[in-house]
């Protein structure tokens, strides 16, 4: 009999789940690693949904497959806790709060105009430049940390780097795939738990189909139509099914999609990638933000929220698809090597995007030198809050202004 679908029945309800995760949609700061940090105590701690090693099955699920790693857990919780409706209801408490909020900054940061407004808007672009650095020396200690996975990580990044095309990153991140199948297989295979989430494995054939059915027929089907949704629902779709490694991975990617085709100019993108910082949530709502501000748009909280849901749907399907068939493929050895090099070309990626755009587009001088390296000690080495680290950047870089 399949572990998987003889799995114990839920024993929650979808508003209890929905209550749950809305209150830490609206605490959990800290990007997704914290994330994790706060759905660990609540979840495996407190409410005791789960037991530690379920929990730590479910996160390298996530960590392993394209999407945003925390969402796709909380998903994964909340299926595990009240099936289905207790997936759906996960994502709306954890993504809503922080979802509104970017689309509140997308109405307001028209405002930010005059000498103290850009200033604002620039502290805003210097606070992703600590946030993308911060973020690169943390995944090159946990995803690169040996010589030979940072020799993929940097070949990732010279294909990233020197391939201007939309397909840069998904040629970086096939490239590591392909080149840890073949370098990092001799390492031994991990041994897996199976998940007692009762997922069927038609329910993931299913989904996997309709995954598949969206990326290879939307882009026609946005072509065909002319129609400005459905143009932005197939871009944010497939940004969000190449997101390998989550959080910030999606920088460049975004920026592929909406700025390299003159939807949204490149110091809109920036500012709004460093407001996402300052906000709970996962960081993939600044694609609310995005949509919003794309012109021409005749309705942008529409095309924010088509936006929104279109980043998020793959990574959700793709959690829904794997579940049922992980414990045989995570056996595989092969698999784990591919993965290896998948995560560790996800570092070079970053390392690409670093450099351009969010160096080269917000550093002009000393000064914004020196404002990017204080913002990057005290998240790094002095370990404060994001949102503070951000008031800080926006406070200086406005009466520096």
């Amino acid at each position: 009999m399949n572990q998987t679908e003889s799995a114990p029945v839920a024993r929650g309800s979808a508003r209890e789940v929905l209550m749950a995760f809305l209150r830490l949609g609206c605490l959990s700061f800290g990007g997704p690693i914290a994330h994790l940090g706060y759905f660990r105590g609540e979840f495996v701690e407190r409410r005791k949904w789960c037991e530690e090693e379920t929990f730590a099955e479910i996160v390298a699920v996530a960590q392993s497959l394209p999407g945003p790693a925390s969402s796709q857990v909380a998903f994964s919780l909340g299926w595990l806790r009240a099936n289905w409706t207790g997936g759906v209801a996960a994502w709306v408490g954890f993504t809503t709060p922080s979802a509104l909020l970017m689309l509140a900054f997308a109405f307001g940061h028209q405002f930010l105009t005059g000498r103290l407004g850009l200033g604002v808007a620039h502290g805003l672009q210097l606070v992703a430049v600590a946030v993308v650095a911060q973020a690169i020396l943390a995944m090159q200690k946990s995803l690169a940390p040996d010589w030979l996975r940072m020799a993929l990580a940097l070949i990732a990044a010279g294909i990233a780097f020197f391939i201007p095309t939309r397909f840069a990153t998904l040629l970086a991140i096939g490239s590591g795939a392909q080149l840890g199948w073949v370098f990092l297989r001799s390492r031994r295979a991990l041994a897996v738990r199976p998940l007692p989430i009762a997922i069927s494995k038609r329910q993931g054939a299913l989904a996997a189909t309709l995954f598949l059915v969206l990326l290879l027929l939307l882009p026609s089907a946005a072509r065909v139509s002319g129609a400005r949704p459905l143009a932005v629902f197939n871009a944010f779709y497939r940004a969000g099914a190449l997101v390998f490694g989550g959080g910030h991975v999606v920088l460049p990617l975004l920026e592929n999609t909406v700025v390299a085709r003159g939807w949204v100019d490149q110091a809109t993108f920036l500012s709004g990638y460093g407001a996402a910082q300052a906000i709970p949530g996962p960081l993939f709502t600044f694609a609310a933000y995005l949509g919003a501000v794309i012109r021409p748009n005749s309705n942008p909280p529409l095309t924010g929220v088509v936006a929104l849901v279109a980043i998020f749907l793959p990574g959700l399907l793709l959690v829904v698809a794997v579940l049922p068939f992980w414990n045989s493929m995570r056996e595989r050895r092969q698999v784990q090597a591919a993965l290896r090099g998948v995560n560790a070309a996800v570092v070079g990626v970053l390392m690409a995007a670093f450099i351009r755009p969010v160096w080269t587009s917000a550093v002009h001088s000393r000064f914004d030198f020196l404002v990017a390296l204080c913002a990057f000690a005290l998240l790094t080495f002095g370990k404060l809050p994001p949102w503070m680290v951000v008031l800080g950047c926006v406070l200086v870089s406005g009466l520096g202004a």
